[in-house]
């Protein structure tokens, strides 16, 4: 059936102009609903009815009403859609979920046809599937490019999966590669798209096999793994790494023990595996098992991802060459992150050559206007103690420029969306709508929607100009006569404060996560209960989306968490995302250099989260007129263990919950 796009967001309102949302606009929520339920009875009636009254959303409700029923639809019923709604975001949507359709029923003649005119190209099956096309029709379509896109599917789908299986018949996809694909897939914990990668083989055993060590490696490793032919050490080796990614010493100890038969290339990338697995957990052994597999085999491939974790072990042993060869060995996209330029400084400094790091963090610090904006630029300057200004205000919007936003019909149309409560539609809308613009248009609608409070919306579009930056849209300040009290109350910084807020909820007032947390500053309704009871505040769940209580609950509660981290607001910000349990677990081990210890944090999630509400605090000072904390200070100088006298964390529940790591 066709893939969930109302998890991806759907921007479908559709009217030629803007126009105030008439008292049945809800006729567009109703037909989500009924979309949801496949009502295709009611979603037929809905269609009726917003077209007889000219309903501003009607694409929106003629979207859900065909996409219903697109198994059954026909090439002029899609050519009537993408005519009545031409250029609009609906019709690029739609056209994605015919495309997904026409694979399915492998009419490629068609699919080449509406191919041409997709406009998003943002789908990794329908890509894999118009890759396939080109080759049936005759058209040379390069092997590393098919391959490319066949590594990047992140789950079994069947438009990738055939791809591959067509390169395979073909004689282009070669058994190397494929296991390239299932060892990839299983690092990533990801079994169906490892599954699919080894049916490829055409050997039954070894997929009856896969599903044996995937439902349990460590019986398969007692019963049927095998260290050679080739085929069945591969397999061995991909129940070695569920086991490490439960229990990394374990995998070890049995590899060294039991499977030393395998071939070194083979041993070689498990270890790589025990390794990324030793680092997520802070283990003191994670170079020990990376040195073990470079042994084994100088040139063994490693992911970005491997090579990361390798980095990071490196830098928090104070082993700078170590952490340099791997950064040396990812990607070239990947080395031109600035937390990789930025650890590639610091990698040369702790090496001796000052003069080389000060280069390079230079660079990084003086790349661009909007530099002092970016985590690792800012870093980077403070570490060379240069001024961190924020970038100067562009020119006022002309009338013009502020006119043409207020009628673009797709950002309208978007903010109309919204407003009716069916925000992922209006995102995608107003997404879609961006492309295409300069910096000024840009700047325009972004302030179409900080005008109209959208903060989401205000933020992330001024976010993506490249030249002229208008702080005061990247940095917006909301409620702040409301949050100013709360901050002042709960003896927090202020900045701190909206750091995170804008982080957590970007200042949506009626955001919820999928797992409850809600309003402003994201509290689960339990945590917001634990906090009420400690602070003498009384609870109603129904108060988590009134603003001022939102904010007393989640002030309250940072305040808590970070008095029991000793004022560390690094640690209280990994603890109101994950959890404080946690982050007292990860400061376990040696003392580190702040910023060493907040890039080993084992989750992304939460290591791009204390980044960015660390970031956001030092920016909000300057916008508040604060004293400035620097971004280093609100690190603060090292983490290491709790003394004996600091606080007992274990009774404070999680704000939300976040990350997936160990």
């Amino acid at each position: 059936m066709i893939k969930a796009v109302l998890a991806m967001g759907m921007a479908l309102a559709l009217s030629a102009q803007a126009a105030p949302a008439p008292a049945d606009s809800d006729l567009a929520v109703q037909a989500r609903d009924a979309w949801v339920k496949r009502d295709r009875q009611r979603l037929a009636a809905l269609a009726e009815a917003a077209r007889a009254q000219n309903h501003p959303l009607v694409g929106w409700v003629d979207y859900f009403e065909l996409n219903a029923r697109l198994a059954e639809a026909r090439q002029p019923d899609l050519d009537a859609f993408y005519a009545r709604y031409a250029g609009s975001y609906v019709e690029d949507r739609l056209r994605n979920d015919w495309l997904l359709e026409l694979g399915r029923r492998r009419d490629w003649a068609g699919f080449r046809r509406d191919h041409a005119g997709y406009q998003m190209r943002d789908d990794r099956e329908v890509a894999c599937y118009a890759l396939l096309a080109e080759h049936l029709a005759g058209n040379k379509v390069k092997p590393d490019t098919a391959q490319a896109a066949w590594m990047a599917q992140k789950d079994g789908d069947d438009g990738c999966n055939l791809l591959a299986s067509t390169f395979v018949d073909a004689g282009l996809f070669k058994p190397d590669m494929i296991w390239a694909k299932a060892r990839l897939a299983t690092e990533q914990g990801r079994p169906r798209a490892a599954k699919q990668a080894v049916a490829l083989l055409a050997a039954k055993p070894l997929d009856q096999k896969l599903a044996e060590l995937q439902d349990n490696a460590g019986r398969f490793l007692t019963r049927k793994a095998r260290a050679s032919p080739r085929p069945e050490a591969e397999l061995t080796a991909l129940a070695l790494v569920r086991v490490a990614a439960a229990d990394p010493g374990q995998a070890g100890d049995v590899l060294t023990e039991k499977w030393s038969r395998l071939p070194k290339d083979v041993q070689a990338w498990v270890w790589t595996q025990v390794g990324r697995q030793s680092a997520l957990r802070l283990q003191d052994d994670a170079l020990a098992a990376y040195d073990r597999a470079l042994k084994l085999a100088p040139d063994v491939a490693m992911s970005d991802d491997t090579l990361a974790w390798q980095a990071r072990a490196a830098l928090r042993a104070k082993a700078p060459a170590t952490a340099l060869r791997a950064i040396e060995q990812m990607s070239a996209a990947e080395q031109r992150e600035p937390a990789w330029v930025y650890w590639r400084a610091r990698a040369t400094r702790m090496q001796g050559d000052a003069a080389g790091a000060r280069a390079q963090l230079a660079a990084l610090a003086t790349a661009t206007p909007a530099a002092p904006l970016n985590y690792f630029s800012r870093l980077a300057a403070e570490d060379l103690a240069l001024p961190t200004p924020l970038p100067p205000a562009p020119s006022p919007l002309t009338a013009d420029e502020r006119r043409n936003a207020r009628s673009h019909p797709g950002l309208q149309r978007a903010l109309t969306a919204i407003g009716l409560g069916l925000r992922s539609e209006g995102v995608r809308e107003w997404n879609f709508s961006l492309r295409g613009m300069n910096d000024r248009a840009l700047l325009a609608a972004a302030q179409e929607a900080c005008d109209r409070e959208v903060w989401d919306r205000c933020i992330n579009t001024s976010e993506r100009t490249k030249t002229e930056v208008d702080i005061t849209q990247r940095f917006p300040t909301p409620h702040r006569t409301e949050l100013l009290r709360e901050a002042q109350t709960a003896a927090l910084d202020p900045a701190y404060v909206y750091g995170l807020i804008r982080q957590e909820s970007r200042f949506v007032l009626d955001a919820r996560s999928h797992v409850g947390a809600a309003g402003l500053m994201q509290v689960m309704p339990a945590t917001a209960k634990w906090t009420a009871k400690k602070v003498g505040l009384n609870y109603n769940a129904e108060l988590m989306h009134d603003r001022d209580f939102n904010l007393r609950i989640g002030t309250q509660y940072l305040k808590l968490v970070l008095d029991r981290f000793d004022g560390a607001q690094a640690l209280a910000a990994a603890a109101y995302n994950a959890g404080p349990n946690r982050p007292a677990r990860w400061r376990d081990g040696p003392v580190l250099d702040a910023a060493i210890w907040a890039e080993n944090i084992p989750f992304n999630e939460t290591r791009d989260y204390v980044r960015k509400v660390l970031l956001g605090g030092a920016i909000y000072a300057q916008v508040l007129g604060l004293p400035a904390a620097s971004l280093r200070e609100r690190l603060g100088a090292s983490v290491g263990p709790a003394g004996a006298r600091a606080a007992d964390i274990s009774d404070v529940p999680p704000a939300a919950v976040g990350g997936t790591a160990p």
